[in-house]
């Protein structure tokens, strides 16, 4: 039996007639930029994320600069990051025109770990971005402790990890602002690229919509100079017609990666993921570690399971930050997890029998 990474044509099938009656809502009404289904969706996410705001906008990478951005990110600053993430999250840091000061991860849960955040901190650090990588919370409770005492903003990287909770409270509003990405393969994706950021603060909302839209929130009224980053209508009514159903996702993700579990964790030299106390994973991928994982990738693949390494690069170590000269032995933990890393089929759809092909597979390595 052949096992996807994902599924996304039996999702799309499964509520066929609602995506369908979405996509003909909008050709009906020509509302293909703004309008109608983008303020719904809008309004809609931030009630699903327990905020007051979210600022829709055209992917997660551009909603990571309109957080930065907004906050007044300048030349000189340092914004400190993980070493293991997607290159979005360092790169805009970047682009806002901070320097990105990278920080290993605990060892356990591929998070950012709140211990080198503290020895990263220089006169220059403005603010922190934690991902929750793969769907896991980072120790929020450590990282707003450090922000508190050093006077430094945080940004929560939610791009994985919608509907996710630490200690009974939703990722995305421990921060001044939170950014998501819907990139189709992820818990809620659009078909197509689709982002947002949210904020408790009304203040900072107001200033990212209007650098989302050119600068201003009238046309023609250019309060700033802003940027074209807008969610299309499209997009939006089909995240609509997918944001009842994430919960129920959610559901079945954490329940497969359940199946995973308890079939894994005795089988030699697997490493299951860790979650930390009080923290919920929603299971966005669902990553193993193996000391042979390039030989048992190669098997899995050869037997028609599909899998992914997430990401088989720490950050510090690609070609486009040698400016900075790290070395591995300055990030120990995300270092050694790159040689280590599998992702695993992962889906809200995937069944009993197909959990059960990658488990035989794997014992069978």
């Amino acid at each position: 039996m052949a096992v996807p990474f994902a599924d996304l044509q039996l999702q799309y099938q499964n509520i066929k007639s609602e995506i369908d009656a979405a996509m003909a809502g909008v050709i009906r009404d020509n509302a293909f930029i703004r309008g109608p289904y983008v303020d719904a969706f809008e309004r809609d996410f931030a009630r699903a994320a327990s905020v007051k705001h979210c600022v829709s906008c055209a992917n997660g990478t551009d909603a990571l600069y309109l957080a930065m951005a907004a906050l007044k990110v300048k030349l000189g600053d340092e914004v400190i990051t993980t070493a293991h993430s997607w290159i979005s999250t360092s790169a805009m840091i970047t682009h806002a025109g901070a320097s990105a000061r990278f920080c290993d991860t605990d060892g356990t849960t591929f998070t950012i770990d709140p211990a080198a955040i503290e020895a990263a901190i220089t006169p220059r650090t403005v603010g922190i971005i934690p991902v929750h990588l793969y769907g896991q919370p980072a120790d929020m409770d450590a990282i707003m402790a450090i922000a508190s005492r050093h006077g430094l903003w945080v940004i929560e990287d939610c791009a994985q990890a919608h509907l996710a909770h630490y200690k009974g409270k939703m990722v995305g509003t421990f921060g001044s602002a939170a950014t998501y990405s819907f990139y189709p393969g992820k818990n809620l994706g659009a078909m197509g690229d689709a982002g947002a950021v949210v904020t408790n603060d009304d203040v900072l909302a107001k200033r990212m919509t209007m650098l989302a839209r050119h600068g201003g929130l009238v046309k023609h009224q250019h309060q700033i100079e802003g940027i074209n980053s807008r969610l299309d209508g499209m997009q939006a009514a089909i995240l609509s017609a997918k944001l009842p159903h994430l919960a129920d996702w959610t559901k079945g993700r954490q329940e497969a990666a359940a199946i995973y579990d308890a079939a894994l964790k005795q089988v030699e030299d697997i490493d299951v993921p860790q979650v930390a106390a009080g923290r919920q994973h929603v299971y966005h991928l669902y990553t193993i570690k193996h000391v042979r994982r390039d030989a048992l990738a190669k098997h899995l693949n050869a037997k028609g399971i599909q899998t992914a390494i997430n990401y088989p690069t720490a950050l510090p170590l690609l070609p486009a930050y040698s400016r900075f000269e790290h070395t591995a032995e300055q990030f120990p933990h995300a270092c050694a997890d790159q040689a280590n890393i599998l992702s695993l089929p992962m889906f809200a759809e995937i069944t009993p029998a197909q959990q059960d092909e990658v488990i035989r597979a794997i014992r069978a390595f």
